[in-house]
């Protein structure tokens, strides 16, 4: 199982270092900018219109504000616009750039232009500004382009600098990629002899080099020091990885019992009792509340989902629609269509714009309970709303085209069978969440195993 990369701590590594800074409460005024730049989505707009046209109105603009901005813009991929907005601080605004600052940009110039311009930025920002955080995005770039070469001397300069789990982090997964073994108990040894603790990444990226080579004592090892971490929310996916590594090397009674393990997680108490902690120990963005939140409804308990879905609407995260957009499907599946009208109503009001999806599930509940004129408006929508290519489920396509052939609307009939989109073998429901899910990606702090890049 691959581990997804880009989130063994980096984020928390290029962090800023004003703490007034924070993306879940920003000031009002930067809250404000931020809504105008938002729906620029497409990368090949540029966002400095806006931004200079926010100066020209008289509006005050603070350093953490824009940082804050590039905090969101980086949270959502968007790594052009949110260069944009660091290069304007510094090259208009004229703010001084501290130490944070400047990583972020060299992170950012290596993820818009590549490592090469990267290199270049940083070979020419000033000797001082050359700090252990700088050195880490250049790390992280070489270790990107798999080149161990160029990894391993920046990583023998952070040794003078000060190193962190990070850096080891980084390191480990580069020697994993690269099949380098030999040089992976080398750098364990290193991090216990220096006193630098493991994280949930560290345990990670550990736990899939022993099962990629069958090392089954030092699986279980790793299995044993994450259960017995105060500061790791153990979770089912690591269970799951080790139970594949006993597969492989033959251990059956080894596997099954990770897997008891792994399924006991699931209880919807230990599900509660894992939010609470990691509620106390991350910081919470809104793929936590949506892992939490599918994790619940797996569980068939829409109750608690509804009591985590109030609490994610009482804060003041980015308003996603793919929050209350998996509680809507549920009450759709359950017939429950007051319900979902009256959460997209409110969602609405928030200011939220309904997802292809939401639309889907509306006429898979509509066709449900039988109230079909709401279900072809919904399945309309869907269809118009859904990318090119997209089919919906034969079920509610056949349920809809029977009732206007009954009702002797052929036209309406006909419309929805020349659709290109429209065909009879689409994704169900259930695959649609499962997508949903793939756009998202696996949040790191409750699902665990995020993939390193």
């Amino acid at each position: 199982m691959k581990l997804s990369s880009s989130r063994f701590g980096f984020r928390k590594y290029l962090h800023y270092s004003t703490t007034a800074a924070t993306v879940s409460a920003p000031a009002k005024s930067g809250d404000s900018l931020y809504r105008r730049i938002s729906p620029l989505g497409a990368p090949t707009a540029s966002i400095v219109p806006v931004l200079d046209q926010w100066v020209e109105e008289g509006r005050g603009l603070k350093k953490e504000q824009l940082q804050n901005i590039i905090k969101e813009l980086r949270r959502y991929s968007r790594f052009k616009h949110a260069l944009e907005v660091s290069q304007w601080m510094s090259d208009k605004k004229k703010f001084q750039l501290s130490f944070s600052d400047i990583a972020v940009q060299l992170d950012l110039i290596s993820k818009v232009h590549g490592t090469k311009l990267a290199e270049n930025y940083f070979n020419n920002i000033p000797e001082k500004s050359k700090v252990v955080e700088a050195y880490g995005v250049l790390l992280n770039c070489y270790a990107r382009e798999k080149s161990v070469e160029k990894a391993e001397a920046i990583m023998q300069k952070m040794r003078e600098l000060g190193q962190t789990t990070f850096t080891f982090n980084v390191m480990l997964n580069l020697y994993r990629q690269t099949e380098k073994h030999d040089k992976i108990d080398l750098l364990v040894q290193e991090m216990e002899e220096k006193g630098i603790k493991f994280d949930k990444f560290t345990f990670s990226i550990l736990l899939n080099i022993y099962a990629d080579l069958s090392h089954t004592t030092e699986m279980d090892r790793i299995v044993q020091r994450m259960e017995s971490d105060p500061n790791v929310v153990l979770d089912w996916n690591a269970y799951s990885i080790a139970a594949m590594g006993f597969i492989n090397a033959g251990l059956t009674e080894k596997a099954l019992e990770m897997l008891k393990k792994s399924e006991c997680l699931w209880k919807k108490d230990e599900v509660l009792r894992l939010w609470e902690l990691h509620k106390k120990t991350e910081k919470i963005y809104n793929k936590s509340y949506i892992s939490v939140i599918t994790s619940l409804l797996k569980l068939d308990d829409i109750e608690e989902a509804e009591k985590i879905f109030e609490e994610w609407d009482s804060s003041e995260l980015f308003y996603d629609f793919r929050v209350p957009n998996f509680l809507i499907g549920a009450y759709c599946r359950k017939g429950l269509m007051e319900k979902a009208e009256t959460l997209i109503y409110r969602a609405r009001m928030k200011g939220g714009k309904p997802l292809a999806h939401t639309w889907y599930y509306l006429a898979a509940g509509y066709v449900d309970v039988n109230e079909m004129p709401k279900a072809i408006e919904a399945l309309k929508v869907a269809v118009s709303a859904f990318k090119p290519g997209w089919k919906p489920s034969g079920p509610v396509l056949v349920a809809c085209l029977e009732y206007l052939k009954e009702k002797d609307l052929i036209a309406q009939a006909s419309l929805l069978m020349e659709e290109d989109a429209v065909g009879m073998d689409g994704e169900a429901t259930e695959n649609l969440e499962l997508k949903q899910m793939g756009d998202l990606g696996m949040d790191e702090e409750i699902k665990g195993m995020s993939e390193l890049k």
